[in-house]
This record gives C-alpha cells, structure tokens and sequence, in this order.
C-alpha cells in the first residue's frame, strides 16, 4: 500500500477471504487442464528444486492412470518429490512460522488453509481409497502395498489448495507449484520424466462438501474412473441405478442399515410414511409424531407440523422434523428441535 505497509484487519481479513476463494476454485476445478501452463509449472518447480527440468513431462486422464504410468516406467529414475515438493514446502512454512510466532501461525492457518483442509483432505483420502479399491481390491498384498507407496510419491495438484492458501505463492519456492495446481491435478516428478493427471470431468458435493450425487458418479475422470457417493457415504454404481425404482418394502428388506438409510432419504420420509401405511404415535397441538421401525436399526420418529403462517395461495405447507426415538409427544419432539424440556416449551408467535 502506498505510504505505509501496515494494513488494517480488515484488509487482511479480505485479502484472507479473497486467496481462500481463489484456491477453493481452483481445488474444485474440473474440465480440461491447461496443459501448456502445467508444463511450464512442473519445469520450474523443478527448477527452483535446483535440478534438471524432466526430460519428459507425460499426461494421463486420471490418478488411476497415473498410477499405472509410474509403475510402467523403468526408465524415468527415481522420485524427487522431497526436492520438488517436501523441502520447499517445509523452508516455506518455518519460514512463516518463526515470522508469525506460534500463536499467530495458528491463526494465520484457520484464516487461509485451515478453511479448505477438512474437506479438500477428506476428498483426498476418498480418491486414495477409490483407487486403491480399483487398481488392488483383490485382496493382493503385495499389489495393494506397491499402489500404495506410488500414492506416497503424488504431489496432489490441485488438492494442494490448503497448504497453498497459507503461503505466499508468488516467486521462489512454490511458484512452480501454484503453477500446477491451478491448472491441473495429481502428478509425479521422477528424476527424467513428470506425469501429471488432467482434473476430473465430473464434481458433486453437498453444502458440507461431502461427495454427493444420486444420478451418477460423485467424481468422475475421462478414462472412467469413478466414485459414487450419497451425502459422503460411499455407495456402489448398481445401488444409485436402483434408487429410481425404490418402494417400501425394497427399504424394508435392506439388511445393510446404512444403505437403509440413503433408500429414505432418498425416496423422502413423508412419501414412505404415506405409502408403507403408517400409523401416528401422538396428536398435540403442535402436530403429529409419526414413527418408522426397521429391521437390525434404531425407529425413525418424526413430527408433521403444520407452518401457521399461510402461503400466498391462502394453503399451510407440511414440514416433517426427525427427532431421537425415544420422544413420545409431538411437543416433545419440537421441543427438542429447539433445545427446549417440553414443559418450558411454550411459543408466543408460530411461523
């Protein structure tokens, strides 16, 4: 700033929320990567390392792909993650670290990385087990092990969006890095060759971040590799084409009582309340609980009330509340949602 390099807080603030924006963007990127520009990171990441750019920089349409390039090259020497990736990162953060102090490297990380962590790691570890799943779910060992130590030499692209947002990005050592990550995925740098993964086609979260989708794969490569998820639950390709068909007794014949569970969130829980014939528990004045039992899991106990305020078109609409099973009354029930002891529940003005 001119005339004076202290900036008030809430320029930092907005300078915080500004960067977390722009690398959440880019960890949730998909289409096409920009593979010129990727290219041009990768050989100064390794440049900055203070080795010889690769002789090779190889593309591939997903980390399953990449997986298999590295193990399929035997002519590529060996890894330079801790020279590309590790030792810069980690100058980079102490020197942060002893710039800041403790207390305020803490802060400085809940304002910046700490925001994208939680669920940037969680999708991270979600594609680790996906691939681990596909490339050795025979239960080999010693193929699972071998997978699993190539996953260990990724720099993760775009999924490095945490740690990046914490650090200055422009000029030596993590420029080359941002380079990558802001334009494409995975990649491994090998001693003469780089492979670097194209971003996902396909990305759907929930408003918690977590994997989400019912029509299809939650994330999704062009070379088909693909994880399905209902609200972050794992779930097979075959259980999501089923979901269209539901009825009530498909749900009450499921055994796995996870699986149960998305089958009613799915098909909604007013919807099989009416069509599996159920009977209320309890009728009050702030409505009606209603009470679901399931086979090997707990009851679903929810309360229809009915909102006071009229829509425009003079009619109420219906608004089911899940509440723990032991409730018994419909006041008990929207009490709780409350935080409320059913005797002290006692609304002035409903809406």
């Amino acid at each position: 700033m001119e005339g004076t390099d202290v900036l008030t807080e809430e320029q930092v603030t907005a300078h915080a929320d500004e960067v977390v924006a722009d690398w959440r963007a880019s960890a949730a990127a998909t289409g096409p990567a920009d593979r010129a520009a990727a290219e041009a990171g990768v050989r100064l990441a390794y440049r900055r390392a203070g080795l010889a750019e690769p002789e090779r920089v190889l593309w591939a349409r997903s980390p399953r792909e990449g997986v298999a390039l590295v193990r399929a090259l035997t002519d590529a020497g060996p890894s330079v993650r801790e020279a590309v990736r590790s030792r810069p990162w980690a100058a980079a953060r102490a020197r942060l670290h002893e710039e800041l102090g403790p207390a305020g490297w803490s802060a400085h990380w809940s304002a910046t990385g700490g925001r994208l962590w939680e669920t940037t790691e969680a999708l991270v570890e979600r594609i680790r087990r996906g691939l681990l799943d596909d490339l050795a779910g025979d239960g080999d060992r010693r193929e699972a092990a071998a997978v699993r130590l190539v996953l260990l030499d990724a720099v993760l692209g775009q999924h490095d969006a945490p740690w990046l947002a914490a650090f200055s990005t422009e000029g030596a050592p993590l420029d080359g890095l941002a380079l990558v990550a802001r334009n494409a995925g995975w990649w491994w740098p090998l001693e003469e060759a780089a492979v670097v993964c194209e971003r996902p086609v396909a990305l759907h979260r929930d408003e918690a971040g977590r994997l989400d989708h019912g029509d299809g794969p939650a994330l999704a490569f062009a070379d088909g590799f693909a994880l399905y998820a209902w609200r972050g639950m794992p779930v097979k390709a075959a259980f999501l084409a089923e979901l269209a068909g539901l009825t009530p007794e498909r749900i009450r014949t499921e055994e796995n009582a996870e699986l149960r569970r998305v089958m009613l969130e799915y098909y909604g829980y007013e919807r099989y309340l009416a069509d599996s014939g159920a009977r209320p528990l309890h009728t009050d004045a702030t409505g009606t609980l209603w009470r679901i039992d399931l086979d090997g899991d707990e009851p679903v106990v929810m309360v229809e009330v009915l909102n006071s305020t009229p829509e425009p078109d003079g009619t109420r609409r219906t608004y089911w509340l899940r509440v723990p099973p032991q409730t018994r009354t419909a006041r008990e029930g929207v009490a709780w949602t409350f935080g409320l002891h059913p005797d002290v529940y006692a609304p002035v003005r409903e809406t």
